[in-house]
């Protein structure tokens, strides 16, 4: 069984601990002469399947997110993760961690990861396919309105919007910029269960 570190945004690791969370999305990236997925071309897909860069169903993913050590960057080499403090569980507007500093999650190591994720299933889609349950697997909610989140709003946090769809689509906009939803790329889509540490 292999293990691999993912990165998830702030909101998305508060989906993640709500249960709300049980696929993500990445952008497939092109190798080999920029082959493209065909779902027609069976064999091309097994070998495309078979190199996701994620893994494959019973690989874990180890959860990096921004993260901080209580007293400071002395005491950060004792691997005590009760001393461990995670931005995505802070107070809104919380821009310190009490006696240290925010880390990126990029250089989270596997011991201060609060989070693992067992791969249930594997494929490739072009994002624009993404349906009403999919997006609600990205952890596209509804809040007591009726309303689905979507992505940040500039002055009052998560934007509510009319429709799961149109909520992942400015979600996927607020991470990955204004155009990229009318790219309409080919993406990983990996599907997950949040398992005991």
């Amino acid at each position: 069984m292999k293990e691999r570190p993912i990165l998830f945004s702030g909101p998305m690791v508060r989906a993640l601990l709500g249960g709300s969370k049980t696929q993500t999305r990445r952008v497939f990236k092109y190798k080999n002469g920029g082959v493209q997925p065909r779902t027609n071309d069976l064999p091309g897909m097994r070998q495309i399947m078979h190199n996701c860069p994620y893994g494959q169903p019973g690989n874990r993913l180890w959860v990096r997110e921004t993260w901080g050590y209580f007293g400071g960057d002395e005491y950060i080499y004792q691997k005590d993760i009760g001393s461990v403090g995670y931005r995505a569980s802070q107070i809104d507007g919380l821009d310190h961690i009490p006696g240290g500093r925010w880390r990126p999650s990029i250089h989270m190591p596997r011991w201060a990861s609060r989070l693992t994720l067992e791969i249930t299933g594997v494929r490739v889609e072009r994002l624009n396919d993404i349906s009403r349950a999919d997006a609600e697997a990205e952890g596209c909610t509804k809040n007591h309105n009726g309303y689905y989140w979507g992505g940040p709003h500039e002055t009052s946090g998560l934007k509510q919007l009319a429709s799961a769809k149109g909520a992942y689509r400015d979600l996927w906009e607020s991470l990955n910029g204004t155009d990229s939803w009318a790219a309409n790329p080919c993406v990983w889509v990996i599907e997950f269960k949040r398992i005991a540490p």
